[in-house]
């Protein structure tokens, strides 16, 4: 059986503000496409379809254009809900959806039910694992600890008791949680419960080939258990990573081969560092130009403009960061408030955050704002004796 591994879309997520849904759309024309060229029998999405429990209409209109047009595929498809999903609206029309051969698994007590999915040597039992809140299932699960581990141990072991009845029947599991020896990038939400959330890789023991969700880059822990990671970058931490989907053959007896299928990239990231100068005359910073950026300034001033004048070269600037060399110069003195007008602490605030004074325009707006606050034509004495 050939399975496309994927995970972690999360439709209707931003970029520093800047829209995806563009670049989702593609990814779900890429996925489509990898079915049909490489014979896929079996698509599953483990998690985080979305990118919040209430997501916008734009998003929820292109996860429906997705699931249909899987739905039209060759493919079966198993999908389960991740933290960022809402486990009940996700899953809504989940029974009538399994007729179209497309199954969302949200419910914590199907854990042990699988997807049952045949090809020419017997059936693969497919368990969709939702995330599971360790608050949420430790009561009625009766579970001995409040941990990620404790949780999805328990699930586990009603998928091993259902397999214990399929005798020689192969079996896939999706689930949602952060495997130990993995490591995480900026854009995951933190999962911890008192500080615990990472799951040790014995728990998920037992099964052919565990399709992971939940960290955002792709990750080989073993042979039998990967991460796919995000199609997307989500933040600059990933800049340099590769994205995609792990195409994954499950042989007659259990074996597992895979190879990873990069996704495209619409708009690559690039950290760049350096003196506005040199960001902005630096000829081998072409390459970067249509790129999302994320510049660090390294000049001893704050540059005016800084930021308008880095998109004139580098139109998708997001992030602007200031960091002198040789480090932040020491704090000026400390200067009692008492017996100084508003506009002298507001002139050596700017002298603290920029490390020089402020011009002439800076500062005469400075006194105008002072005195609309107070009241107090005091505030301006400094600048009109200038």
């Amino acid at each position: 059986m050939r399975i496309l591994h994927t995970s972690d879309w999360h439709l209707g997520r931003s970029f520093h503000r800047a829209d995806l849904l563009g670049h989702q759309a593609a990814f779900v024309d890429h996925l489509v496409g990898v079915v049909e060229e490489e014979a896929v029998d079996l698509v599953v999405v483990a998690g985080d379809v979305y990118d919040r429990a209430l997501p916008p209409v734009d998003a929820v209109r292109l996860a429906d254009e997705a699931i249909a047009r899987l739905a039209a595929s060759r493919a079966r498809v198993v999908v389960t809900s991740g933290n960022h999903d809402s486990a009940r609206r996700l899953g809504f029309g989940a029974r009538v959806m399994d007729a179209a051969g497309v199954h969302v698994r949200t419910d914590p007590t199907q854990v042990g039910v699988p997807v049952l999915v045949p090809d020419g040597d017997g059936e693969v039992a497919v368990y969709g694992i939702p995330y599971l809140d360790p608050d949420a299932v430790r009561e009625p699960w009766a579970l001995p600890a409040r941990s990620h581990e404790a949780a999805l141990g328990e699930a586990m072991r009603r998928v091993r008791a259902d397999l214990a009845g399929r005798p020689g029947t192969r079996s896939v599991v999706l689930a949602h949680a952060f495997v130990a020896g993995a490591q995480p990038s900026e854009s995951e939400r933190d999962i911890s419960v008192g500080g615990v959330q990472r799951v040790p890789v014995p728990v998920l023991d037992g099964v052919d080939y565990v399709a992971m969700g939940h960290l955002h880059a792709s990750h080989v822990l073993t042979d039998r258990l990967r991460y796919s990671g995000s199609p997307l970058a989500y933040s600059f931490s990933e800049a340099g990573r590769e994205k995609g989907s792990w195409l994954v053959d499950l042989a007659a007896d259990g074996a597992v081969s895979a190879s990873f299928l990069p996704t495209p990239v619409p708009r690559a990231l690039a950290r760049l560092r350096g003196t506005l100068e040199e960001l902005l005359s630096d000829p081998s910073l072409a390459v970067h130009e249509s790129a999302w950026v994320e510049a660090t300034l390294t000049d001893p001033e704050r540059q005016r403009g800084a930021m308008e004048r880095l998109r004139r070269r580098f139109p998708h600037a997001l992030v602007l960061t200031h960091e002198p060399a040789g480090g932040v110069a020491p704090a000026a003195p400390h200067r009692p408030v008492a017996g100084r007008s508003p506009h002298d602490v507001t002139l050596d605030f700017v002298r603290h955050v920029r490390g020089s004074d402020a011009l002439a325009d800076e500062a005469a707006l400075l006194a105008s704002a002072c005195e609309a606050c107070t009241g107090d034509a005091d505030a301006t004495r400094e600048v009109a004796a200038g």
